[in-house]
């Protein structure tokens, strides 16, 4: 886990430096945007390290991710010298992601008056007991360079691609690949909220069975693993990581490069939920006894597509 978070911290630095050096250069209007989001985003990340430490709920970000993206396509769209109608069909776009998302989040239990408490993530918890994360010192680095700064890095890196609009290059009007890609994005918020769905109703029905004292029946194994969880063990994993990639794409179609300097944010969320992920399994295989069988049947992300240990 200590390797996959260096890993991550060390990409948020390399990564747009690599970026910059692909495709175009970035316009002066673009860097001037980029220079303007940095207060916002040095406020979120200064917000969730302070609240974290003080409160000890390290879900800050959480709580967040889902909502400031809105802001951040919202803020350049309309900081735009001229209004872009793609830059505009982006920003809806980004809205219905984060509306939805929020939703999901809230009904969990994730936001309450007292804005600093709500649902912690369960990961965080267990990290913390671990040799070296459970010294408080220690924890409060981490705290500030992964769970606050790259994090909140990473959230306005994936909405970047928003400035290709703004490009010298190709740049089309609003075209039939805006609409097609549109038509992807909004089908995997379809099928993220689906397999979420699945995943609340699951675990809705199994506490309700614990806390009536029933017989667990088929939710006795502990896990979700029908639907579309039987077809990937990540579902909803999977459709955030295809939303952004596709949110790039729009930029593909803006500059006609299928590789620019917004490339970053997409890339760097890919290789989260690869690390995300390998913890969260990791404590799934301990918890519950049925898990690793579940692993090696369904695919993590991509259906029909194992990797052989």
């Amino acid at each position: 886990m200590l390797t996959t978070i260096l890993l991550l911290i060390f990409t948020v630095v390399v990564a747009p430096l690599i970026c910059l050096n692909f495709g175009y250069t970035p316009t002066a209007l673009q860097f001037d945007l980029l220079e303007q989001m940095a207060v916002p985003v040095g406020v979120v990340i200064a917000y969730c390290f302070i609240v974290g430490e003080i409160s000890r709920n390290n879900s800050q970000v959480d709580k967040l991710w889902s909502i400031v993206p809105i802001y951040y396509v919202w803020h350049m769209t309309l900081l735009a010298p001229e209004l872009s109608e793609r830059m505009v069909l982006m920003s809806i776009l980004v809205t219905i992601w984060g509306a939805r998302l929020t939703f999901n989040f809230a009904r969990r239990g994730a936001y309450t008056w007292r804005f600093w408490a709500g649902e912690e993530d369960y990961r965080w918890e267990e990290l913390r007991k671990r040799p070296g994360f459970n010294n408080k010192f220690i924890w409060g680095l981490f705290n500030l360079f992964f769970i606050s700064a790259y994090q909140n890095i990473l959230i306005f890196s994936f909405t970047v691609p928003i400035l290709a609009s703004l490009s010298n290059e190709a740049n089309p009007a609003l075209n039939y690949v805006d609409y097609i890609l549109a038509a992807l994005m909004l089908l995997a918020v379809v099928i993220e909220f689906i397999a979420d769905q699945q995943q609340y109703n699951f675990q809705t029905e199994k506490h309700r069975r614990i806390n009536a004292g029933e017989s667990l029946g088929e939710y006795e194994k502990g896990f979700v693993s029908t639907g579309l969880w039987g077809i990937v063990r990540h579902p909803n994993y999977a459709m955030e990581q295809s939303i952004w990639v596709i949110f790039y794409l729009f930029s593909v179609n803006a500059t006609g490069q299928w590789i620019n300097w917004t490339i970053g944010g997409c890339v760097l969320l890919i290789i989260l939920f690869k690390g995300s992920s390998d913890f969260s399994e990791e404590l799934s295989a301990q918890k519950y006894p049925a898990y690793k069988a579940y692993q090696q049947a369904v695919p993590r992300f991509i259906p029909f597509f194992k990797i052989k240990k």
